[in-house]
């Protein structure tokens, strides 16, 4: 079956990044937004389709297999702060970055939100990973062409299964306007009911 086309791609507008940390017992925490400025645009593809386990010849249970997004940031250039923080390439006494083939890049929250768009939706990317930017150029002709940067993005779920978050028709005012001061988590009460589903299902497929 040939692959649905499901990528997304906009002018996009209000790029921040928040470094993720889990500690050792698991607990879930993201640094203060930082803006990357220059961005052009990004595509994303859903990663991971439902399949089916079939048993007495029918379908007897389908299996959800959501495994985020893949895709790519176009942006006019890495900023130095995410070269820093995410790529972890690293300033010398002579403030000149350093790439380090033994050191691991870090995992972030993307937040953003697209240009254009009339309901202005907010959006996050709860766990990030990003590969480093091709080096490319060209020499001068007649007409300038101005070259970008890509970044290689793949959001993944987080252990309880969160992926990513948007605004909608009835969020309220205080979480749409802090949305790029903190990244935003769902309510206990939703993280409950989320956690009653994981449940459910377990049991579920134990059963049968």
């Amino acid at each position: 079956m040939p692959k649905k086309n499901n990528k997304v791609k906009f002018n996009i507008c209000n790029v921040h990044y928040a470094l993720l940390n889990i500690d050792e017992a698991g607990e879930i925490t993201f640094g203060t937004p930082v803006a990357m400025p220059g961005a052009v645009s990004l595509s994303l593809d859903p990663n991971g389709e439902p399949s089916n386990f079939y048993a007495d010849g029918y379908a007897y249970y389908t299996i959800s297999n959501n495994m985020g997004y893949d895709g790519d940031l176009e942006l006019a250039m890495v900023p130095e702060s995410f070269r820093t923080d995410v790529l972890k390439e690293q300033l010398d006494a002579n403030k000149v970055l350093v790439e380090n083939a033994n050191v691991e890049a870090a995992n972030f929250a993307l937040l953003f939100e697209f240009d254009g768009d009339v309901k202005k939706i907010r959006h996050v990317l709860y766990k990030c990973s990003a590969t480093r930017p091709t080096i490319e150029s060209a020499t001068k002709e007649e007409e300038i062409e101005v070259k970008t940067e890509n970044l290689t993005i793949k959001a993944t779920p987080l252990a309880n299964g969160y992926v990513k978050a948007k605004t909608g028709d009835d969020t309220t005012d205080s979480v749409y306007q802090n949305w790029y001061k903190s990244v935003y988590m769902p309510s206990e009460a939703v993280a409950a009911a989320a956690e009653t589903l994981k449940s459910t299902t377990t049991t579920t497929t134990t059963t049968k």
